[in-house]
């Protein structure tokens, strides 16, 4: 190993036998694949110096490192690669310093790795950890793999722990299961934060992914993988007809105050949700959010505050009510994938509001009215209206009702004319057989049945016939009827007369 760490060439202890090699199985490895951890903290703090000619690193294959491996607080200059090695304990390398560290395949107890620094990549793919991984506060400087990862919950029940960890480029945790809760919070990815086809499972606690604050630059996928030889990911869209693993979360999410510079996406995810669990957004900004999973049957979504600017969305994804909630939720325009109408579209607004709240309604208005769909936006705002109508006393809601039977809120002012013509006409017709004696005898119009209704019916003008003729009996009454009638039909004219004008 000595010379091999001199050479820059792999030191290989395999046997050559799959099933003995697989540093994940049953079969034992005995001392003659032994390396001591002691000897190989030596080789990468105070190796020996390369051969002439040569670049010293150290690269093991199938080599079962006994004792505890550690670092801590140490430079490592020399470049680090182990394949399908077993570790006897944990790796500890908290504050130390690294170029590249490429750990393959390997079945770690436990990495602790704390405020660790690395130029270059650090690699984990295929290895298994058996509790838990630490990465608190790390900088990595390019990229953080973790495709195909195992890892198991440590003592205080996380898998993998990174928060205020920064990684200077991609994340990759692509085909990753996770038995714990993953906890990211505060941390930052120079690029993407990939978790496609990724198995995430908490049933120990309520969160699965723990990740407040996170700050992505580009986009977050909780993404499909396909499955296959070779394995389909790292932003490659699954061929048609080829097997794809969802991502899938067993726990609850909690993404709340996330910065995400160009998406979110959610497509074919699956959340397993339990009661009083969540798949939290909220106060999340990003400029796309893709919300085409599979409906979550139990627990909650929660938008609250979320500022979104494209909002694609599948009707078939969002929950039912009382399993929703949007307040002050934001976005500038809806792409939905396959029908999605507008019926459909007020039930998703009423999911999210189990008491009345408007802002829902108008934010969907607005969005409708923007991309030219003026009467959509006008359906969705009397549904506002009926909505808050179901929240008023009586008296107010009888009111509401009247206004929503004539004119519909003002949002149908076609109808006040087609009222008021039928009630004139009928009044009118009334009228012309009622019995109209003068106030005075002297000092009074001739009597028209037509414009002594109108009269009645408009109020504050005048048609020279009301003041001049005294009725009495029934006809009393229906002179009053009509005057009660002619005051709704009138505010509710100029309640939808004052909406108009205020939208345009």
């Amino acid at each position: 190993m000595w010379q091999a760490f001199r050479n820059g060439s792999v030191y290989d202890l395999r046997s050559g036998d799959a099933a003995a090699d697989d540093p994940h199985g049953i079969h034992p490895w005995g001392p003659e694949r032994g390396v001591r951890a002691r000897i190989v903290a030596w080789l990468l703090l105070n190796g020996p110096p390369a051969l002439d000619g040569r670049v010293s690193s150290l690269k093991l294959s199938g080599v079962l490192v006994t004792g505890s491996l550690d670092l801590s607080g140490g430079t490592v200059v020399p470049y680090v690669e182990m394949k399908g090695c077993r570790f006897e304990n944990e790796i500890r390398v908290p504050e130390a310093r690294f170029t590249t560290v490429r750990l393959v395949d390997c079945s770690v107890p436990r990495l602790e790795g704390a405020r660790v620094h690395t130029e270059g990549d650090l690699h984990l793919p295929r290895c298994r950890f058996h509790r838990g991984v630490r990465l608190t506060d790390a900088h990595i400087g390019t990229d953080l793999l973790l495709n195909q990862a195992v890892i198991h919950r440590d003592r205080s029940g996380r898998s993998l722990t990174g928060d205020g960890m920064t990684v200077g480029q991609d994340l990759q945790a692509e085909m990753l299961e996770s038995h714990g809760e993953m906890s990211l919070r505060s941390a930052t990815v120079g690029v993407s934060l990939s978790l496609r086809g990724s198995r995430l499972r908490n049933p120990y606690g309520r969160l699965a992914l723990n990740a407040p604050q996170l700050t992505v630059e580009r986009t977050l996928y909780l993404t499909p993988a396909g499955v296959g030889n070779p394995l389909q990911t790292s932003g490659t869209t699954p061929a048609r007809g080829t097997r794809v693993q969802r991502f899938e979360c067993v726990g609850g999410i909690r993404l709340d105050d996330g910065r995400f510079g160009d998406a979110v996406d959610f497509e074919q995810a699956r959340f397993l949700l339990a009661d009083g669990q969540e798949l939290s957004m909220r106060r999340v900004q990003t400029p796309e959010l893709r919300f085409l999973g599979e409906r979550p049957r139990r627990g909650r979504v929660v938008l609250s505050g979320a500022r979104v600017v494209n909002l694609i969305d599948r009707a078939s994804a969002w929950p039912g009510p009382g399993s929703l909630q949007m307040g002050g939720f934001t976005y500038e325009s809806l792409v939905p994938r396959g029908a999605f109408p507008l019926a459909l579209r007020l039930e998703w607004v009423a999911a999210a509001t189990a008491e009345y709240n408007p802002e829902p309604y108008e934010c969907l208005a607005t969005v409708l009215r923007g991309c030219g769909a003026d009467e959509d936006a006008r359906e969705v705002l009397l549904a506002k209206q009926r909505r808050r109508r179901e929240t008023l006393p009586p008296a107010a809601k009888l009111w509401g009702y009247a206004q929503d039977w004539t004119v519909a809120y003002g949002y149908r002012p076609g109808r006040a004319a087609l009222w008021m013509a039928l009630l004139w006409a009928a009044s009118s017709l009334a009228f012309t057989h009622a019995d109209h004696p003068p106030i005075k005898a002297h000092e009074h119009p001739s009597w028209n049945a037509p414009l002594f209704a109108l009269d009645l019916l408009l109020p504050v003008i005048d048609f020279g016939q009301m003041g001049y003729w005294q009725l009495s009996g029934g006809w009393q009454w229906l002179a009053a009827t009509v005057v009660l009638l002619g005051w709704v039909l009138a505010t509710t004219v100029a309640a939808g007369a004052t909406r108009l004008l205020r939208r345009n």
